[in-house]
C-alpha cells in the first residue's frame, strides 16, 4: 500500500492505517502558495506513496497525472492508489474514463485545470502526481502549436502497419523516431499526424511549448536503475498476485489505449493460455523497465524539477517540498 503522514495525535488505529502515522507537522508553518506541487518520476518510483505523505502533511489534495490511471476497471494493473489510501486524502481524476475511450494530453489538460483551480479555491494545495511526461507537459506549459487530430489523415495512417509507420516517422522526423516507443502504434501514429498536419516535425513543434507563466514547483524521484528494476519486479509480482487477471477478464470492450497498456497484452496472453505466469511476469517486467528508461530520459529534460532520491524518508520529502513551497 501507499503511505502518508499524520499530524501528532494519540488515537487507536487498526494496523493497516497506523503505519501511515508520522509525527512531523509543518502545515501550519507553510506560507500560502498559489501554485501546485508536482511529484514526478518513472513508474514504480514511489510517487503515490510520497504524494500521500505530502497531502496529509501539507493539507493537499492529489490530482492524477498518469495517462492510464484515468481509466476505470484497470486499477490493479495500473497500480492506482488503493481505496484505503483514497480515504486518507482526496484523490481526483482516477478511474474517470470508460476503458473503451481514447483520451489524449489535450483532453487531460482540459479536465485537470478546473480541478486544480477548485482545490486552490478551497485553500488546499494541489499535488499533481504522475509519470506521463507529455500529459504533464501539456498541463504545465500548455499545448504549444500542436495541431488537432485530422480525421482523414488518421484514417490513412491507420491502414499502415506498425513497421510502415515507424519507417515513415524515421524519414520525416528522425529526432522523434529516436525517442519514441516504437512498439506503440498509437504513439507513432500521433507523431506522424503532428508532423504531417502542418509540415513541421513533431520534435520541432513540441520544442515550442510556451514557457509557464509562473514558477513551477516539482520534485523528481530518482533511483539507481538496478534498484528501480527490483521495485518493478516486486510490484509486477504483487499485481499478478492480486486480481489483475480477473480485472482484465471483466473488461468487455477495452479501447486501444487500455488494450496497449503495459500488462494488458501480457495478461491477455496468460488468460488465453499462450504463456504461463512466469513468462507473463517477465514480459511485464521487461516492458515496464523499458518504459521507465524512456520516462527518465523525458524528465531529465525538465530543468524545473528538483531531484530527490526516491527512497527518501517522510521527513526528507516533507522538508524538500516545504523548501520549494516557501521559496
Amino acid at each position: 500500500m501507499n503511505s502518508g503522514s499524520w499530524g501528532f495525535c494519540i488515537v487507536w488505529l487498526k494496523p493497516s492505517v497506523a503505519r501511515h502515522s508520522v509525527a512531523y507537522n509543518t502545515r501550519n508553518t507553510l506560507k500560502p502558495s498559489s501554485q501546485p506541487l508536482y511529484i514526478c518520476g518513472p513508474t514504480a518510483s514511489g510517487k503515490s506513496s510520497h504524494a500521500l505523505t505530502l497531502a496529509r502533511e501539507l493539507d493537499g489534495e492529489i490530482v492524477n497525472g498518469d495517462a492510464l490511471q484515468l481509466y476505470r476497471g484497470i486499477e490493479t494493473i495500473t497500480a492506482s492508489p488503493s481505496e484505503e489510501d483514497r480515504l486518507l486524502a482526496a484523490h481526483h481524476l482516477y478511474g474517470i474514463a470508460d476503458p473503451s475511450e481514447i483520451l489524449n494530453a489535450g483532453q487531460y489538460r482540459t479536465m485537470a485545470l478546473p480541478v486544480i483551480e477548485s482545490i486552490r479555491a478551497r485553500g488546499k494545495l494541489p499535488i499533481i502526481v504522475g509519470g506521463s511526461g507529455l500529459y504533464l507537459k501539456f498541463l504545465t506549459h500548455g499545448p504549444g502549436n500542436i495541431p488537432p487530430t485530422a480525421p482523414e489523415l488518421r484514417a490513412q495512417l491507420e491502414t499502415l502497419s506498425l513497421d510502415e509507420l515507424n519507417a515513415r516517422l524515421l524519414e520525416i522526423d528522425p529526432v522523434t523516431a529516436a525517442n519514441i516507443d516504437h512498439k506503440n502504434p498509437r504513439y507513432v501514429q500521433r507523431a506522424l499526424e503532428i508532423s504531417l498536419s502542418g509540415g513541421h516535425p513533431a520534435s520541432a513543434r513540441r520544442s515550442s511549448f510556451q514557457a509557464p507563466q509562473d514558477t513551477l514547483r516539482g520534485l523528481l524521484l530518482t533511483w539507481d536503475p538496478s534498484d528501480l528494476d527490483q521495485r518493478i519486479r516486486r510490484r509486477t509480482s504483487e499485481i499478478l498476485r492480486q486480481n489483475a487477471a480477473e480485472e482484465l477478464a471483466a473488461l468487455t470492450s477495452p479501447g486501444p489505449a487500455v488494450s496497449r497498456a503495459i500488462g494488458v497484452p501480457q495478461i491477455q496472453r496468460l488468460l488465453d493460455g499462450a504463456i504461463d505466469r512466469s513468462t507473463c511476469e517477465e514480459e511485464i517486467v521487461i516492458a515496464t523497465r523499458q518504459y521507465a528508461k524512456r520516462q527518465r530520459t523525458w524528465f531529465r529534460r525538465e530543468g524545473w524539477l528538483t531531484s530527490i532520491p526516491g527512497g527518501c524518508s517522510s521527513r526528507e520529502i516533507i522538508t524538500a517540498a516545504h523548501k520549494l513551497l516557501t521559496n
